[in-house]
């Protein structure tokens, strides 16, 4: 089990949610704490907005952090925005997500508005802690030797030139639809693509992409995104048409298409068959007819 510290000056708003929303996402696949370098006692308001949610922290108390071991924290969590942060000893991975203090001595602002003041420090947290979910136990992705990206632009002649401003060099070889830039000091692959109007699909350049190795490895990276989830939009393939690559197709949560390829060996494009038939890695990939 990991354990993650929460620490902020007084332990009485943002790193007692923290805690409390860490225990309800994580689970028992963690044990949260919180604690601070000037404890106090814990904000009703806290209290309040997390019982909105259904996440009694009434029982919680303002801690020190001089009560805690280090020797058995994974990962500590600063909150603090406008204050210095407390110290926590040891070699141990950190992370500063500085939000600011919900809390106030101003006593003009009204209850409703402190209310929301605890609630926006509560969301914020709250989505933070749901991308940390995610990056925790994160299984290992394809070894990569390039990064591909394709965007759309209305005008290639003035993208063109800002680009080679901005990357430092000029396109590898351009045409009248589109401009290729191959950094290989960033190990980048970009291309910019005339904006048509026409459907965008698997089969077109406007994607992201990595490069591996070799076939292989393109198989590998299929195993690896079955095993981690991944929706596949089409297995890995040799493909002859346009880029000659060995390629798969895989889909991001938001609908963006990846592609993650290798580019054929000499041999492997001496092979390439009269009829250019994609010819499927993976035994029992290929679409039905």
């Amino acid at each position: 089990m990991k354990r993650i510290l929460f620490l902020c000056v007084a332990n009485s708003a943002r790193s007692q949610m923290a805690e409390g929303l860490a225990r309800r996402i994580f689970g028992n696949d963690v044990e949260a704490l919180s604690a601070g370098s000037e404890p106090s006692t814990v904000s009703p308001y806290a209290i309040e907005v997390m019982a909105e949610l259904g996440i009694d922290i009434s029982s919680h108390r303002s801690k020190s952090v001089g009560e805690l071991d280090a020797a058995g924290i994974d990962l500590v969590i600063t909150l603090c925005a406008e204050e210095i942060c407390p110290v926590f000893p040891g070699r141990i991975r950190r992370l500063h997500w500085p939000i600011p203090d919900p809390a106030s001595k101003d006593g003009s602002i009204a209850p409703e508005e402190m209310r929301q003041r605890f609630r926006t420090a509560r969301d914020q947290i709250k989505a933070r802690l749901e991308i940390l979910k995610g990056m925790i136990d994160l299984p290992d992705g394809p070894p990569s030797e390039e990064f591909h990206a394709s965007i759309r632009v209305h005008d290639l002649a003035r993208s063109a030139r800002f680009y080679a401003w901005l990357l430092g060099s000029w396109p590898k070889e351009w045409t009248h639809r589109y401009a290729t830039f191959i950094c290989p000091d960033l190990s980048l692959n970009f291309v910019l693509l005339v904006s048509d109007g026409k459907e965008l699909h698997h089969d077109t350049l406007y994607h992201l992409g990595i490069g591996v190795t070799d076939r292989t490895a393109v198989i590998d990276a299929y195993t690896r995104a079955a095993a981690f989830g991944a929706h596949v939009e089409k297995p890995p393939r040799t493909t002859w048409k346009g880029t000659p690559l060995h390629e798969l197709w895989l889909k991001d949560p938001d609908g963006n298409l990846i592609e993650i390829y290798a580019r054929l060996t000499d041999a492997e494009l001496a092979a390439k068959p009269a009829d250019e038939t994609p010819a499927y890695l993976v035994p029992g990939t290929a679409p039905q007819s």
